[in-house]
């Protein structure tokens, strides 16, 4: 296959043109409905704390939206159990269940309200959690302790494709697909509206953090192997899709910011 076949074949896949009008889902087949969410899998359970009104929070969505930019460098300060909580409700909190468990109306839009992911995290330096990976349970207000991370810092880098600074991040987001939610209601229509529905999740991150004062950067590159083995995801029925590292930031840090950008300044 040609350089030019290879762009053009992902170009159909943001098309999502299919010529089968007796295609079916699932759900049209009447297929049992897949679980809203993951059970736990830990018995090592947080509470996290839901009274936002704790929170120095910025209100005002005009200025959240014009400081909205990515971050790179991070303070080292650490984070609160309570800033961590909000990011989550932010991104995946559960507003309400809809019928008999149908589905799950949350602080994001979703294709059907189907909500086909997980959020995985990396703590490094949150107050009163251990460093380790974590597994968010949206129904329940909790996070699961997965267990430890051996050299936490260079399995981080290492599964971002070698982007060190984001294993300085007090915490980095790991969502997760598990295709057959969106499957079992769209089928072969799914995939696109999945991946559209994950940038939902990670503006939402974005504002979140510039409300509070903190610092995130969305990551694609990362290596599915690697991120997949962090949390012993199989890799097929779900696997990680999107990443981003979340931090303390500060206005001091702005020259070490543009620091990324160096190439651009030097015309290369």
């Amino acid at each position: 296959m040609t350089h030019e076949q290879i762009i053009q074949q992902g170009r159909q896949f943001t098309k999502a043109i299919y010529d089968d009008p007796s295609f079916q889902s699932d759900q049209q087949l009447r297929k049992p409905q897949p679980p809203l969410t993951k059970a736990p899998v830990s018995s090592r359970r947080v509470r996290l704390p839901m009274d936002f009104d704790a929170l120095e929070l910025r209100n005002d969505i005009i200025g959240v939206i014009l400081g909205r930019e990515s971050h790179r460098v991070y303070t080292g300060e650490a984070m609160t159990l309570r800033e961590l909580s909000f990011l989550l409700w932010a991104t995946q909190g559960i507003k309400s269940i809809r019928g008999n468990n149908y589905a799950t109306l949350r602080t994001v839009p979703c294709g059907g309200a189907r909500h086909e992911f997980e959020t995985y995290l990396t703590i490094r330096n949150v107050e009163g959690l251990e460093a380790g990976a974590y597994h968010y349970l949206p129904l329940t207000g909790e996070l699961e302790f997965l267990g430890p991370l051996p050299e936490l810092e260079a399995r981080v880098t290492d599964s971002l494709c070698e982007q060190a600074w984001a294993a300085k991040a007090n915490v980095v987001f790991y969502w997760s697909i598990v295709p057959y939610r969106a499957e079992w209601r769209y089928g072969i229509y799914a995939h696109r509206v999945a991946l559209i529905d994950a940038g939902h999740i990670c503006q939402n991150l974005y504002l979140a953090c510039e409300a509070l004062g903190l610092g995130t950067c969305a990551v694609a590159a990362f290596d599915n192997a690697l991120s997949n083995a962090l949390f012993a995801l199989d890799g097929q029925e779900e696997y990680i899709i999107y990443t981003a590292p979340v931090g303390k930031v500060s206005p001091r840090d702005r020259d070490a910011e543009l620091d990324f950008y160096a190439f651009l300044r030097n015309g290369d």
